[in-house]
């Protein structure tokens, strides 16, 4: 199917190409969003007439993507979620829940401008893709945490894992500790001379 691009798409074209692309693409993609029209003569002569005003709506908004970008790009923010000791979610973290977390932040992100491939199921950071505009797109970091302490620590550079084992060797030296501490009691009663014995009747005589 043939349509002509009203604005730049990512790895298809620029502003005013006419590509062919499959039809459920175009449907459900392309001309539900208005990125792009189905290439009759109609429609190539319309984007014509309307080419100079569509550039000129492109360039402001790549302006004003351009500086939301030069705030977002390189942040992270934390999202708190339930999950396993082994790190698993109960649940995952999507686009809709990284547009409103950084919203909240004071940046203005729509669920469609996140770039999630598969919904993060797991604790830890996660870099995660924003497109901002079709020639804008930056990179935030999403720190996955049980609690603000434990993302504290992940934004360390220490992951679940390393804080389990941490753990575990910690709990382990306090019981070697413990039993240290009960053999060198036992050790000190065994070096603690015998009481005299009662003298004998011939010594008190």
């Amino acid at each position: 199917m043939d349509v002509i691009l009203l604005e730049r798409v990512a790895k298809l074209g620029q502003m005013g190409d006419v590509v062919s692309v499959k039809p459920g693409y175009a449907r459900n993609y392309l001309l539900l969003q208005g990125k792009a029209l189905t290439a009759s003569k109609e429609n190539i002569a319309a984007f014509e007439g309307r080419k100079a005003q569509l550039e000129a709506d492109n360039l402001e908004t790549k302006k004003e993507a351009e500086a939301l970008a030069s705030r977002l790009d390189g942040e992270t923010f934390v999202v708190i979620r339930s999950a396993s000791d082994g790190g698993n979610l109960y649940g995952s973290v999507t686009p809709r829940d990284v547009a409103q977390t950084a919203t909240e932040a004071g940046f203005r992100v729509e669920r469609k401008q996140v770039v999630i491939p598969m919904p993060i199921k797991e604790l830890g950071l996660h870099k995660v893709d924003v497109t901002l505009h079709p020639e804008v797109e930056v990179q935030i970091t999403l720190n996955v945490a049980r609690s603000p302490e434990e993302a504290e620590l992940q934004a360390s550079g220490k992951s679940i894992q390393d804080l389990a084992a941490e753990e575990e060797a910690a709990a382990e030296f306090e019981i070697a500790e413990l039993f240290d501490d009960i053999g060198s009691a036992a050790s000190d009663d065994d070096d603690q001379p015998a009481p005299a014995a009662a003298a004998s009747d011939d010594e008190e005589n």
